[in-house]
């Protein structure tokens, strides 16, 4: 019993409760190749980048992140070295249209 509420309260401390999520999207210069979804996989979930979608119709790229460890530029350049093609962010009002 003990031992399960040291675990609880170890796997609760990792959990930041003053984190901030953010979404960012791109404007993708082309559709996105196999190897580049396997590389947007190898890094989603790590260091504050959450998780992706791709709106293929639109061509855009959204991610989630942790906006209390990265910033936008740094997301973006992520997605660069990740040889990701993306074109620019585009503005929330932008995605409505």
């Amino acid at each position: 019993m003990r031992l399960q509420a040291d675990r609880r309260r170890r796997r609760a401390r990792w959990y930041n409760p003053r984190m901030t999520f953010m979404t960012v999207t791109y404007e993708l210069q082309k559709p996105l190749a196999p190897e580049q979804y396997r590389a947007l996989g190898k890094f989603a979930n790590t260091y504050g980048l959450q998780r992706f979608r791709v709106d293929e119709k639109a061509n855009y790229l959204h991610f989630d992140y942790d906006a209390s460890r990265l910033r936008e530029n740094v997301v973006e350049h992520i997605l660069r070295q990740a040889r990701i093609p993306v074109l620019r962010l585009v503005p929330p009002a932008a995605q409505i249209a």
